[in-house]
Formats: C-alpha cells, sequence, structure tokens
C-alpha cells in the first residue's frame, strides 16, 4: 500500500523531506508553498512526474488531494495551525521541529490527532543517528548505572544574510532564537536521554551580536531532572567563524558517553564499566559523516512514521516527544526573563510572552 504524501511548505529544509518520501516510495501528489518559485525549483531538482499537483493554499489542497500523510515544513509560527487543519482532515503528520510556539497549540494538535486517531510525529531526525540509537540502547539498558548530569552544547554560526533569506526567522512571533531553531534537537536529545521528566530549569538568555532579530543568540541552562540528575545547555549562534561542533555528553556512575561532530553523529567517548563490548569498535561503527548538520536522520524517521500508520501505533518519535522538547526551550525563556528558576510541568507558555525581551 503506496500513501499519498504531500509537502507544505517547500523551503530549506523541504529537499530532506522529499528525498526521504522517495527513498521510502511514498506517492507524491502535491506540493505547496506561498511561492511557486519554490514548488518549481524542487520539482526540477527532484525530476518530479509533471503530474505532481502545485498549490499556494495548503486548505485547498487537502480537500482536492486527500492525503494520507502530510509534512509541514513552514516557517514554524505556522505549524500548529496548519498541523489542526490536515488533522482535521485526517491526515497524518511529520512536523518540521519546533511542533508549534505555544504549549497550548501542542496539546491541543496532540488531543485533536487522538480524537481523529491520525499519527503525529515531531521531526526530531537526530533520535535516528547511528551514534544516537546506539547511547539509546546503552540507556534503555541501564549500563550508566545511576544517571548524574548530561550537558547538551551547540556552537554554531548563523550570519546575517541567513536571516535576511527568510524574514521569520528569529522573531517571537514565527520563530524563537537560537535555543528554538537551532538548539532544540539537542535540547530533545538531552531531555530524553536523562530520563525525560524535568522538575526545575534555570535559563539565562541574550542577545549579544544579532541586534537585527528580535530573539537571542545566546541560551544557557541549567535543568535538575525529577530523577535526581542534571542537565546542563549551551546555544548559540555567534561562532566564529562557522559551525564548530553539537556535542551531547552522557555521564553515570558506571558509564561516560560523547557524542559529537557537527551534529551529535560520530561517538567520541565510550566507556562502561560492564566492559560488554570494545570502545574503539563502537566508535568506528557508529558515526556517519552528513553533508550538513541536518544529518541522515530524515530517511529512518519517515520509514518509521509509514510502518507506525500501516501498523496503528505511536511512531517513534511522537507529538508528546515534540512537546516536551518545546517546553523545556519555552523554560528557559521563562526563567531568562523572569531571572528566577522555573517549576515544571509547565501548562501555559508561548514565545510570544517574550516579545520585546531584547528591545534596545
Amino acid at each position: 500500500m503506496t500513501l499519498k504524501y504531500a509537502l507544505i511548505g517547500c523551503g530549506r529544509i523541504s529537499p530532506n523531506h522529499i528525498a526521504a518520501a522517495l527513498e521510502n516510495e511514498l506517492e507524491i501528489v502535491a506540493l505547496c508553498d506561498v511561492k511557486p518559485e519554490n514548488m518549481e525549483d524542487k520539482l526540477k531538482k527532484f525530476n518530479l512526474p509533471t503530474s505532481t499537483a502545485q498549490y499556494t493554499d495548503y486548505k485547498e489542497m487537502l480537500e482536492m488531494e486527500k492525503p494520507e500523510l502530510v509534512a509541514i515544513c513552514t516557517e514554524s509560527g505556522k505549524h500548529a495551525a496548519i498541523a489542526l487543519d490536515c488533522i482535521e482532515a485526517g491526515a497524518n503528520l511529520i512536523i518540521e521541529k519546533p511542533i508549534a510556539l505555544s504549549l497550548e497549540d501542542a496539546d491541543e494538535i496532540i488531543q485533536k490527532a487522538q480524537e481523529k486517531n491520525v499519527k503525529v510525529s515531531a521531526c526530531h531526525q537526530n533520535r535516528f543517528n547511528k551514534s544516537i540509537r546506539k547511547i539509546r540502547e546503552a540507556v534503555e539498558a541501564e549500563r550508566f548505572g545511576r544517571l548524574l548530569h548530561g550537558t547538551a552544547h551547540i556552537r554554531w554560526n548563523r550570519g546575517e544574510d541567513y536571516y535576511t533569506q527568510a524574514p521569520w526567522r528569529g522573531t517571537w512571533e514565527q520563530d524563537g532564537g537560537a535555543l528554538m531553531n537551532q538548539c532544540i534537537h539537542n535540547i530533545d536529545l538531552l531531555r530524553w536521554m536523562m530520563g525525560g521528566e524535568i522538575s526545575e530549569v534555570v535559563g539565562m538568555t541574550d542577545n549579544l551580536k544579532h541586534g537585527f532579530i528580535e530573539a537571542e543568540d545566546l541560551g544557557l541552562a541549567l535543568i535538575k531532572f525529577t530523577n535526581g540528575s542534571y542537565g546542563i545547555v549551551e546555544g548559540t549562534t555567534n561562532i566564529f567563524p562557522t559551525n564548530l561542533e553539537e556535542t551531547l555528553y552522557i555521564f553515570g556512575d558506571k558509564g561516560t558517553v560523547k557524542a559529537g561532530g557537527k551534529s551529535v553523529n560520530i561517538i567520541e567517548e565510550w566507556h562502561f564499566a560492564d566492559n560488554s563490548d570494545n570502545p574503539e569498535e563502537v566508535k568506528a561503527k557508529y558515526q556517519e559523516n552528513p553533508p550538513s548538520v541536518y544529518g541522515f536522520g530524515h530517511n529512518p524517521l519517515y520509514g518509521d512514521v509509514i510502518d507506525a500508520i500501516k501498523n496503528d501505533r505511536d511512531p517513534y518519535v511522537t507529538a508528546k516527544d515534540g512537546r516536551d522538547a518545546l517546553e523545556l526551550v519555552l523554560a528557559i525563556y521563562k526563567s531568562a526573563a523572569e531571572g528566577k528558576g522555573v517549576k515544571l510541568p509547565l501548562e501555559k507558555c508561548s514565545t510570544i510572552d517574550f516579545k520585546g525581551r531584547f528591545d534596545k
């Protein structure tokens, strides 16, 4: 059974989605974008059939094409409204990160998807990295012993040209800053690996050298997990002159692991008290060298979602996972804005709450 697939939003990340859709043998029935030239570009780039429909109105597309799986790759601030319309139309979803920009919208997506019995996956594709799957396997096997602390470092560069390409970037209404846009993947991994449940977050954020955007270009946070372990987040787009690294450390009383590279795609340290595998062999086997920070994860994520639809199970990365990552970023924003620790869970919070935060 080949699923009918449509893509909404044909910008910077869309080639990864189209490639994954083709690799997983989906029937691409339609592309949708407010700019026709974006669709034309992708049709030519991937040599898609001339029968592939093009729409500038996604509601019309949903009505005419009735796709079974839709990927949403628009600006972040539009994710929720489009997702809710797709769910209402009975379409399963892959939503680019972040799943929404408010917790209320994320909760509504989760609730409506359950009511309509459609699958929704947050596109945190780095969970499918070979390195990350190997580390997750060690977490689930409790090889770390007692988890002590973990850290996520995202040391990247984004210049003014990146933001002028798409004026929604860096705005509170449609995006957020470095933590929400560039760093949310690794923030997701840290929360997932360290047990998921958080009791308190202390954060600081600032805009040090991106005066042309509204949101932060530096975010720092301390996290206390309910299992007694701790987390540290360091995220920035200020690194000179180009992207440096994205690293994830997990420290337990019986294990130490570091994943590094441009997008946590390489295991750089692997030490366990049980000595059940050879660290050098693990490091050699579980590494990838992707051409960009987007990695190779979209393809297996698509495969998993297709299997989840066909076998009526939850996808590996759920909408709830997307909400968890969103909640942590918003908690850091809230703590930084209020100058004090924030208790979790959060029920209501949105990027809009921080509008004007760095206005001079």
